[in-house]
């Protein structure tokens, strides 16, 4: 087996240690004072392998922080019982969208998974925005969604759930007599009379 040298200004381990905490202006070298192959050092203007550039990092950080502040709002006005009827935010599936009390009821059990996925994405976002560059913004945001996501469906999974239990809404008597067709004042009229 042949050992391959150091490079170019590099002494040995030691030396590679040395340059290493230097700000790598020599070159990364292994334990043996062997160069790594493909290791980016500061001193060429290369970046650390695996960092993300800051466009990706701004927009995933911003819509992470948006979605956790919009998952938050959902949860503290579904708590609240201060949610409408509505097909765009919430827990919305066939039954809690049956009545009122359904679609209440639904979000405020989701209230909890849902507040909780808000505040994985806002920290996941908070954390790729301002912090490392490396590998752990990846690893921080990849993180962030799949909390967001997992939390998100076991809240609309338990709102479901919560909404099944409420009775279906008793629709209104209709008339049970003779309609006159040319009475629209009086409308219905009892077929007694």
């Amino acid at each position: 087996m042949q050992r391959t040298p150091p490079p170019a200004g590099v002494r040995g381990c030691r030396a590679g240690v040395v340059a290493d905490r230097r700000g790598l202006r020599e070159g990364v070298v292994g334990p043996h004072g062997q160069g790594i192959p493909g290791a980016a050092t500061a001193a060429n203007g290369l970046t650390y392998p695996g960092s993300v550039p800051l466009l990706p990092r701004l927009v995933i950080g911003s819509l992470l922080v948006l979605a956790g502040v919009l998952l938050v709002t959902v949860a503290v006005l579904g708590a609240r019982g201060r949610l409408p009827r509505n097909r765009w935010i919430g827990v919305r599936t066939p039954l809690t969208l049956a009545s009122d009390p359904a679609f209440a009821l639904a979000n405020r059990v989701a209230a909890a998974p849902l507040g909780a996925a808000g505040g994985v994405a806002v920290v996941g976002g908070v954390v790729t925005l301002v912090g490392p560059v490396g590998a752990v913004s990846v690893v921080v945001a990849a993180m962030a969604v799949l909390g967001t996501l997992v939390l998100g469906a076991v809240g609309g999974m338990a709102g479901q759930r919560a909404a099944a239990t409420v009775p279906e809404p008793v629709a209104p008597a209709a008339c049970a007599g003779v309609c006159a067709g040319c009475d629209l004042v009086a409308g219905c009229r009892d077929a007694t009379t």
